[in-house]
C-alpha cells in the first residue's frame, strides 16, 4: 500500500465538485448493468480515473483499497508491470487474429498451458469473451455432445441459489433472482436441486442425477462457493460425491469456475480441492488478472472427440465468437499463469485467507448485526441480520466502507470481500478495521432513529 496521503481514505486533492460532475457526465450518457439509473447519483458512485497496486484513485483524488477485485476479476492487482509489457509485446506482434478456421501463436501457447494444469482429462480450449459466454458455450457442447452419439438427453441439472451469467442459457441454468425473472418466458426449465445451504442439498442431488440419468445432458455446479448467492459453501467431499455419480451414470459434469477459478479459493482450481475432473469446465473473470476481457470452455478428450467427422458436417460445433481467442487476451492470461507461479500467490491466499477468517471470526461473527460469516479462501461473506425489513443494511454498511477508503460492493444483505490475491497482511486489518467501524455506524445511526421515533 501507498503511505502517501492519499492512502486508503485519504485525499490529495479535495475536488468534490470535480468528482460531483463526473458522476453526472456519466450519469447522462453511461447504463451501468445491475443498478437503477435513476438513482445512481444518489449513492454517491467512485468514478476512477487511474488504479495502482490494489488500490484506485478516484477522479477527486480520493484512495480506495480494492476490496471486491474490481467484481472479482482483478488478481495480481492493478497496473502490473509485467502483464503490461507482455500486452505491449503481443501488442508489437499484432492485437487480434480470427480464430475461425485459422490458429495464432500466442493462442497455442496458451492453451497448451491451462491444459496443463485445469483438472480436465486432455483438454480442448475454446474461448469467448466473459463468464456466461463460456457456460452458454459449455450447455451447447452438452446438448450437441448427445446428439452426435444418437442420445436422447435433453435436459440439464442446477442447484438452488447458483448463478451462471445473464445470457439465456445462463440463466436458465441460474436460479433466477436479481430481478431477471421478468426474462423467464425466454428461458428452458431445468431440474433445480436444493441450494449449497440447505440440508441434505447433496443427497437430493444425487439421487436426482440417478432418477433421471437417461434425459440428462449434464450437471452444472459452481465448485466450493455459490458467489453470487452470498458465498454459500459446499463441503468438498460432498462435491466429490456428487461427481462421482455423473460419471458412473454418464452425464456430462460442468464446473463453473468464472468466480471460483484462478486462485480465489486456494488451489488454481476450486475442483482440485473435491477431486472432480469434469468434462466441460467454464473459465473468465480472473483468467487475464482482470487486464482484458476473456473466458473458455475446456472440454475433456473424449467429448471434443464427439465432435470430430466430415468437413463442414453435422458434427461440426457451428458456435464461435469474432473475438474468441483474442491474441492481447491470450498473451496476457499466458504471462499471468506464470506469474501465479513465480510469485507463489496461492501460498499468499491460503495464509491470507486464514487471517482475514481470524479477524473476521474474533471481532465480526459474533456482533448481534451479523447473522454468519462465509469464507473458502479470499471468497467471503458477512450475511448481515437487520432487525427488520427495510433496512438496506448490505447497501448502507458497504457505502460505510468506502466512506473509510475500501471499496465493497455487497449481495443483497451480504458484504462481500473478496480482494486481489496479492493481498497484504496491512491491507486484511484495513479491510477488517472499515467494516466493524462501518457497522458500528450503521447500528450507531438505526439505534439513534429509534430513539428520535419513541
Amino acid at each position: 500500500m501507498n503511505d502517501d496521503p492519499g492512502a486508503a481514505g485519504g485525499t490529495t486533492r479535495d475536488n468534490s465538485v470535480e468528482r460531483d460532475n463526473w458522476v453526472e457526465r456519466d450519469r447522462a450518457v453511461v447504463w451501468h448493468g445491475f443498478t437503477q439509473m435513476s438513482t445512481y447519483a444518489d449513492h454517491h458512485p467512485v468514478v476512477v480515473e487511474r488504479a495502482e497496486g490494489r488500490e484506485l484513485i478516484g477522479v477527486d483524488g480520493r484512495r480506495y483499497l480494492d476490496a471486491i477485485s474490481s467484481l472479482w476479476v482483478t488478481t495480481l492487482g492493478h497496473c502490473v508491470p509485467e502483464l503490461d509489457a507482455a500486452l505491449a509485446a503481443q501488442l508489437a506482434l499484432g492485437a487480434h487474429t480470427t480464430m475461425l478456421g485459422n490458429g495464432n501463436r500466442i493462442v497455442v501457447e496458451l492453451s497448451e498451458r491451462l491444459a496443463a494444469v485445469v483438472p480436465v482429462d486432455g483438454a480442448h480450449v475454446i474461448y469467448a469473451s466473459d463468464g456466461a459466454c463460456a457456460v452458454e458455450q459449455s450447455l451447447k457442447i452438452a446438448w450437441q455432445y448427445h446428439v452426435n452419439r444418437g442420445d436422447a438427453r435433453t435436459s440439464f441439472l442446477a442447484f438452488g441459489g447458483a448463478y451462471h451469467g445473464d445470457t439465456l442459457g445462463a440463466l436458465s441454468v441460474g436460479d433466477r433472482g436479481f430481478g431477471t425473472d421478468i426474462f423467464d418466458p425466454l428461458t428452458f426449465p431445468v431440474l433445480r436441486a436444493p441450494a449449497f445451504g440447505e440440508p441434505g442439498c447433496f443427497d437430493r442431488a444425487v439421487a436426482m442425477v440417478a432418477e433421471h440419468a437417461a434425459d440428462l445432458a449434464a450437471v452444472i455446479v459452481e465448485p466450493l462457493v455459490q458467489g453470487a448467492a452470498g458465498m454459500q459453501l459446499a463441503a468438498p467431499d460432498d462435491l466429490a460425491r456428487r461427481g462421482r455419480a455423473c460419471r458412473d451414470l454418464g452425464v456430462l459434469l460442468i464446473c463453473d469456475e468464472v468466480a471460483t477459478g484462478f486462485g480465489r479459493t486456494g488451489t488454481l482450481f476450486a475442483s482440485e480441492q473435491c477431486d472432480l475432473r469434469p468434462d466441460l469446465m467454464c473459465l473468465g473473470k480472473g483468467i487475464t488478472g482482470g487486464s482484458l476481457a476473456m473466458s473458455a470452455t475446456v472440454a475433456s478428450d473424449a467429448v471434443f472427440s464427439e465432435f470430430l467427422g466430415d468437413d463442414l458436417g453435422p458434427r461440426t460445433f457451428y458456435h464461435g465468437h469474432s473475438y474468441s481467442g483474442n491474441a492481447l487476451a491470450a498473451a496476457v492470461a499466458l504471462r499471468h499463469l506464470e506469474l501465479i507461479e513465480a510469485w507463489n500467490v496461492l501460498d499468499n491466499v491460503r495464509d491470507r485467507g486464514e487471517q482475514l477468517g481470524a479477524l473476521l471470526h474474533d471481532r465480526v461473527a459474533s456482533r448481534a448485526e451479523v447473522r454468519e460469516v462465509r469464507r473458502r479462501g479470499l471468497m467471503t461473506g458477512v450475511e448481515l441480520a437487520p432487525p427488520s425489513e427495510g433496512l438496506r443494511w448490505g447497501r448502507r454498511v458497504s457505502a460505510a466502507c468506502v466512506d473509510r477508503g475500501v471499496l465493497i460492493r455487497p449481495l443483497g444483505d451480504v458484504i462481500v470481500v473478496m480482494p486481489p490475491l496479492t493481498v497484504t497482511s496491512a491491507e486484511i486489518h484495513t479491510i477488517v478495521d472499515a467494516l466493524v467501524d462501518a457497522l458500528d455506524q450503521v447500528a450507531a445511526d438505526d439505534a439513534a432513529d429509534a430513539r428520535a421515533l419513541s
